[in-house]
């Protein structure tokens, strides 16, 4: 790697979290259609390695350059995808569960209370007021919406189905407030730069995450709110097609993983349903889904390892912006997008 290659961004989380994800896609595809069980095992693998390497090469950002892992703390878009460190967390601890059942446990409840307390902390910066509509992006879902969900599902897999509700009730009512502010900075104000586009890809994440976690807390034949759930992320799906070539202005980053976790919830949600006894429409439309998200995955991971190969998945080294001000203009949001 050159010399001028900086330490790995915050939002590199997101690659954990969207690898983890798809592995308990093939963790339910395995369950409901009988694929080769060895898959399902070398994507866990795969997926914790990823978490790992990240989690360790993040924490060791955090010992040697303090001072730049704090500055990108107090970035009011990049600080958003430290809340992806608990969430890859607490997916991890859903995949190992049924391996090792106590350090699983114990990893759930270090990363519940962690998104909890970075949750709290960053929306409440949020709330102080201040920030510039142009830094107003789907990423500010990411500190409350995502980890509720997920602890959320996560809770469920354990047992703690109360504790669970509790959860999603945090990040479903979370996530209608917060859409509510993008879409009106997206109608009113100047549209997105292309270096902050692939970040849209957060969009279609919040209603199939918050439907896993309903199909987790909930039991029978899924009701008329799965399926809304599911609509509104099938809608979301083709906005985000019918977007995509304005998106792809920008050239691909690693910020482009922001669709992973949706695209794999997508396919998740569809598959649990019909696993519960949802037919019709659904027993189609879910192999087509699950083919698409791999297809979608393994772009993501071919373009990722180029990238890797080549020297250039980490953006080069500079000062993250503290401030509002220095974080709109060119340069910072094309830092943001090669980050996150």
């Amino acid at each position: 790697m050159s010399s001028n290659r900086g330490r790995i961004p915050v939002a590199f989380f997101g690659i954990a979290v969207g690898a983890l994800a798809f592995a308990n896609l093939w963790r339910v595809a395995i369950r409901l259609w009988h694929l080769p069980a060895a898959i399902g095992g070398l994507m866990t693998v795969a997926a914790l390695v990823v978490w790992i390497v990240i989690l360790a090469a993040y924490g060791q950002k955090r010992l040697t350059h303090g001072a730049e892992a704090r500055a990108e703390m107090q970035h009011p878009v990049q600080s958003s995808f430290a809340a992806l460190g608990p969430v890859s967390s607490l997916l991890a601890a859903q995949l190992i569960e049924p391996y090792a059942h106590t350090p699983a446990l114990a990893l759930f409840g270090v990363a519940a209370v962690a998104q909890l307390a970075l949750g709290v902390y960053l929306h409440g910066r949020l709330w102080q007021g201040g920030r510039k509509p142009e830094l107003v992006t789907p990423a500010i879902y990411l500190p409350t919406v995502a980890p509720s969900f997920v602890a959320g599902t996560a809770a469920a897999a354990f047992g703690f189905h109360q504790l669970g509700g509790l959860l999603f009730g945090a990040g479903v009512l979370s996530w209608l407030a917060i859409e509510s502010l993008i879409l009106h900075r997206a109608a009113v104000h100047e549209p997105l730069p292309e270096a902050l586009r692939p970040l849209l890809g957060v969009q279609l994440a919040p209603p199939v995450v918050g439907g896993v976690t309903y199909l987790s807390l909930s039991s029978g034949t899924p009701d008329l709110f799965a399926l809304v759930l599911l609509g509104y992320g099938l809608y979301q799906a083709v906005l985000l097609l019918r977007l995509l070539p304005w998106i792809r202005q920008q050239a691909f980053t690693a910020g482009y993983w922001a669709f992973s976790f949706g695209v794999a919830a997508l396919p998740t949600m569809a598959l649990r349903m019909v696993e519960r006894g949802a037919t019709g429409p659904l027993e189609w439309a879910a192999p087509l889904l699950f083919i698409a998200a791999n297809l979608i995955i393994g772009i993501l991971v071919v373009k990722t390892l180029s990238l890797l190969v080549n020297g250039k998945l980490i953006p080069a080294a500079a000062a993250p912006a503290a401030s509002s001000r220095s974080a709109s203009d060119a340069p910072a949001a094309s830092r943001i997008a090669q980050a996150g």
